[in-house]
């Protein structure tokens, strides 16, 4: 079992930035392919971006391509979001997400918010 910590969250303003942080413990961390979710008020938790165990792939929703990177250190347990540009649009809770085989574990989220 894993568990994951997300923090990096806050308020920003339309076009800024934030970088959202995983931090894992309990296992091999390097064994998980990690995402990250997001859950808006009143709408379903949805997919943001996903990498790899190795770090050497990625996958994004059509949302955020191009605004959002998703990395990995293992040697830090951590995975991190980056986004730029950001949006009204992109305010919601954000959770980490790892996967080993068919187990999941989810983070309890952090929340965050831009204003226009």
């Amino acid at each position: 079992q894993v568990q994951l910590v997300e923090s990096g969250g806050g308020l920003v303003q339309a076009g800024g930035s934030l970088r959202l942080s995983c931090a894992a413990s309990g296992r091999t961390f390097s064994n998980y392919g990690t995402g990250w979710f997001r859950q808006a008020p009143g709408k379903e938790r949805e997919f943001v971006a996903v990498i790899s165990r190795s770090g050497g792939a990625t996958d994004y929703a059509d949302s955020v391509k191009g605004r959002f990177t998703i990395s990995r250190d293992n040697a830090k347990n951590t995975v991190y979001l980056q986004m730029n540009s950001l949006k009204p649009e992109d305010t919601a809770v954000y959770y980490c997400r790892a996967r080993y085989s068919a187990y999941y574990y989810w983070g309890q989220g952090t929340q965050v918010t831009v204003s226009s």
